[in-house]
């Protein structure tokens, strides 16, 4: 079959899911049954896959979306366990003494402290740690994911001590002989046959960190522009504008000490590093006055009686004072503090309690007989875990009574019992679609088709393609680690052809791999159940689209002018396209500032 008609024709589940969940607004639990059912029918009557192929990877989808339901409940759980001990009230003055300036709190908390968790756990684990929390300070639920989505693009590539690089870019490559022969030819000690070692890895790294931090500066201002646009009184972009100075200097705080580390460190640690020292900076310069607005310009969301029912959730924070109605804020932080410390501990292999972890192991391999496998899945290891950890460690530590934790238990149980359906079949449609390789018509899996045909049209020009082709394969698959796995063989491949360095093609996959994220749809579902907002999946897709778009551009523009300077010149459509990028951001800010109310209301 040709290219482009097989290209097309993998494209039709995400066309499915663009259709139904975003464009017509049907809620998860409708559109991705039609999702799953276009890909087991296209692997079963195009690429030809025998029924126990598609079974298996449905199989296998249902048992990872358990997965994801197990983690949904632990950090629901916490939420709740904060909530009826008193802790979220303690917490939320907090952030109030720090700033009362919602613009102010979504950056540190979402930008910063997201970022923190990302590096430490990955696996959409800030959303499930960031979202509740900001809901608990008092952010329309609505609000709360689609900042804790946006964020979820700078720290994804370093996300779990570095795996979307060291597991996901490492596996994608081993084992390839041109890639084997082009370390050897460029002298990068490390590789073997089967592997092409950790210098290897961190060289890409660097490139990954240098990409990201110069896209990612904006991203704070996107969050504060999207949030006052959609949940501010005024619905403008101008509220959230007027603190460019802050947003800019919060990015910059972490983004500079991410790019350092990244370079001394390798690549498990810029994201937690970065963001600490950001984390650090950051609440000083804020305590210190330091380019925060005044007092009679900090902003809020309006009255709740005024909020639009799309905006909230069915998981309502009630602000309990709890048994300990003097809790301290330290005491109020020390359940958030257990997660950092034990999502540390569990995951630097050197401390030896991450290989205890994972000797417990569950694995099914050649489902129905087919070569679909689940590999290992480790509960113990997994964030719902440590989330259900700490949660039975703050029932003691604020002396709560079993009548209040167990209401949190029952609460937590409702709302992930709401999440299962889209999940269930969410995440068989993603299996259908990776596991679509060894049909009798000898197609390419579809990802992989898809690619294909994008190369063959794009050409020279594929490094601007080359960021939006990883961001689909995160969009599908929920994980930027499974996209580099997926991709970055043939990304590498891609860049040998058109005669460009291939390191920094496969950069630009693991750069477009995190800005997926953005709109994951697995993930949306996850940060949606956590705070009762299922059935408005593509309303928040719709609203986190920009920042994906901008984030793919942009990279792909600057990776463009990068790897065609010494060809083109430095003057060439890639620079050309990102400096039109920023000059037209600055246009468009320029333009609402200088208007006397912003954007009218729709």
């Amino acid at each position: 079959m040709n290219t482009i008609i097989l290209s097309i024709l993998s494209f039709l589940p995400i066309l499915v899911v663009a259709i139904f969940l975003v464009g017509l607004r049907w809620p998860a639990s409708r559109a991705m049954p039609l999702a799953y059912f276009t890909a087991a029918g296209l692997g079963l009557w195009i690429w030809e896959l025998s029924f126990n192929q598609v079974m298996a990877a449905s199989l296998k989808g249902i048992i990872v979306a358990i997965t994801l339901l197990y983690i949904i409940f632990g950090a629901i759980l916490l939420l709740n366990t904060l909530q009826q001990s008193g802790a979220l009230r303690v917490i939320r003055q907090g952030f109030t003494d720090i700033s009362p300036d919602r613009r102010i709190q979504v950056i540190i908390i979402a930008w910063l402290f997201g970022a923190f968790v990302e590096g430490s756990s990955g696996f959409g684990t800030p959303a499930a740690v960031a979202v509740p929390l900001l809901v608990g300070l008092g952010f329309p639920a609505m609000a709360a994911v689609v900042s804790g989505m946006i964020i979820q693009s700078t720290p994804v590539s370093f996300g779990a001590l570095g795996t979307p690089i060291l597991v996901g870019v490492g596996t994608g490559l081993s084992g390839d002989d041109s890639i084997y022969q082009y370390i050897q030819q460029a002298g990068i000690p490390g590789a073997t046959a089967d592997s092409v070692g950790r210098p290897f890895l961190a060289l890409i790294g660097q490139k990954v960190a240098i990409l990201h931090a110069v896209t990612g500066t904006l991203i704070p201002l996107f969050v504060v522009s999207l949030m006052t646009r959609f949940f501010g009184a005024n619905r403008s972009f101008v509220d959230g504008l007027r603190i460019w100075k802050f947003a800019i200097f919060a990015a910059l705080s972490m983004t500079v000490p991410y790019v350092i580390v990244a370079h001394i460190l390798g690549p498990e640690f810029p994201s937690i590093l970065g963001s600490l020292i950001g984390l650090a900076i950051v609440v000083s310069a804020v305590k210190a006055g330091l380019f925060v607005p005044n007092k009679e310009d900090e902003w809020d969301f309006p009255s709740k009686a005024d909020w639009e029912p799309e905006w909230t959730g069915s998981v309502e924070i009630k602000n309990y004072t709890g048994s300990n109605k003097n809790m301290s804020m330290l005491s109020a932080w020390v359940p958030y503090l257990l997660i950092a410390i034990l999502l540390i501990i569990t995951r630097i292999p050197e401390l030896g309690v991450k290989g205890l972890l994972q000797s417990v192991s569950l694995s099914w391999s050649n489902i129905f007989n087919s070569s679909v496998g689940t590999g290992g899945i480790q509960p113990l290891y997994l964030p719902g875990t440590i989330f259900i950890v700490v949660s039975l460690a703050t029932f003691f530590l604020h002396k709560m009574n079993i009548k209040n934790y167990s209401a949190g238990i029952k609460d937590s149980c409702l709302t992930m019992s709401k999440a299962s359906l889209p999940l269930l079949f969410t995440v068989p449609m993603v299996q259908v679609f990776l596991n679509s390789q060894g049909g009798l018509a000898g197609y390419a899996k579809m990802p992989t088709a898809l690619a294909e045909g994008v190369a063959q049209l794009a050409g020279s020009a594929w490094p601007i393609f080359s960021t939006f082709i990883g961001g689909f394969g995160a969009f599908v698959a929920g994980s930027n680690t499974v996209s580099n796995m997926t991709f970055s063989l043939f990304q590498f491949g891609v860049g040998q052809r058109i005669g460009v360095d291939p390191t920094w093609i496969v950069a630009l996959q693991a750069v477009g791999g995190a800005a997926g994220n953005i709109i994951c749809v697995h993930n949306v579902v996850a940060a949606s159940a956590v705070v009762g907002l299922l059935g408005k999946e593509g309303i928040v897709i719709r609203k986190t689209l920009p920042a994906f778009i901008y984030y793919a551009l942009m990279s792909g523009s600057i990776g463009y002018a990068i790897v065609w300077s010494s060809t083109k010149s430095l003057l060439n459509l890639g620079t050309l396209m990102a400096v039109s990028v920023v000059f037209g951001l600055i246009l468009f800010a320029r333009k609402h500032l200088a208007a006397p109310n912003g954007i009218n209301k729709p």
